[in-house]
């Protein structure tokens, strides 16, 4: 949020262009999927697949809600738990009208409650950030605390669970064969692509990230871009709340704590610049084929869950080095050197 811009991280990236950032992580994408075809002949069955399938939407969901803050300059720390306590709210009003025999309306007047609580968490974390000019990880990382603590408080450390069983189709169930959630993820990932590269919000966006002194003098309201921002963000983890309810039939404070540095991850791998004012969508999304592919894989293989966090994290420190300004400028160094 200083007035003079850093220089990006990914200055190598952005030269490649959009195209060039899709088929660099597609032929990575294409790579990983021989090797894994090769050593598992279970990974392109279509069960693998439809696990997959469903896996992929709440990390998804997520990471979306944790792509529009990045672009704007800042970070939401507070996304797993702005999630959590979305599903609390939804877990809460489903009790309050008899629990596995409440009805659809309850459902619904839920998914209100938990929505209107993501879009409150969101709003507030951007009126701080953008009223006060406190910096968004401290700001994100004061919420996410205050959503832990009082999650933790209003259900004493455990879960609330027995929801209807019409909430397995949200979570479990198949339209066409194609997984409710996959397409639920891809729905709304076509939507963020709209709102941020074809509406004028969406260019205030990338103006705050780029410079926010720049983006006030042109006029643009700086401020409540950024308030918009972080509550859509909120919302978006309040979906992704309703889809973990779904999912794993109970609601938990700590339910997908470890979603939140893959969230990151998957951001910096997809291109988005860390210092915000540039990114994508669409490399974002392969960007998360290529780590559940990846987390699949090494499942099949045999390999240990926590060795697919240890890949994750060096592949994280692999594209900041790959994409690093000094990389860039020692094969330019060398490439003249040939000619």
């Amino acid at each position: 949020m200083s007035e003079t811009k850093r220089q990006p991280a990914f200055k190598g990236l952005k030269a490649t262009g959009p195209m060039g950032e899709n088929l660099s992580l597609l032929a990575m994408l294409a790579l990983l999927v021989v090797v894994f075809s090769i050593a598992s002949p279970r990974f392109l069955t279509g069960a693998n697949l439809g696990s997959m399938g469903f896996q992929m939407p709440l990390l998804g969901l997520l990471t979306l809600a944790m792509l529009a803050p990045i672009v704007s300059g800042g970070l939401n720390l507070a996304i797993v738990y702005t999630a959590n306590i979305s599903g609390l709210a939804l877990a809460w009003t489903i009790m309050q009208f008899g629990g596995a025999e409440a009805g659809i309306g309850a459902f619904v007047l839920g998914c209100v409650l938990a929505l209107f609580v993501g879009a409150i968490a969101g709003a507030a974390m951007g009126a701080v950030v953008a009223y006060v000019g406190a910096h968004p990880i401290l700001v994100s990382l004061a919420m996410m605390i205050f959503l832990r603590g009082l999650g933790e408080f209003l259900t004493r450390g455990g879960d609330i669970s027995g929801f209807p069983d019409y909430m397995r189709v949200l979570g479990h169930g198949s339209l066409w064969s194609v997984p409710v959630p996959l397409i639920l993820f891809a729905v709304i990932a076509f939507g963020w692509h709209v709102l941020l590269r074809r509406t004028p919000h969406g260019f205030s966006v990338y103006m705050t990230g780029s410079n926010l002194k720049a983006a006030e003098y042109a006029g643009l309201n700086a401020k409540r871009t950024l308030v918009l921002i972080y509550t859509l963000s909120g919302v978006l983890c309040a979906i992704a709340g309703i889809l973990m309810a779904a999912r794993f039939n109970s609601v938990r404070v700590g339910h997908g704590e470890a979603m939140l540095l893959i969230t990151v991850l998957a951001c910096f791998l997809g291109g988005i610049d860390p210092f915000g004012g540039h990114g994508r969508v669409m490399p974002v999304i392969i960007a998360l084929v290529i780590l559940q592919v990846l987390s699949s894989g090494l499942n099949l293989v045999g390999a240990n869950q926590h060795l697919a966090t240890a890949v994750w994290g060096l592949f994280l420190i692999g594209v900041m080095v790959l994409r690093s300004g000094q990389i860039q400028r020692y094969i330019g160094l060398i490439s003249g050197k040939d000619k």
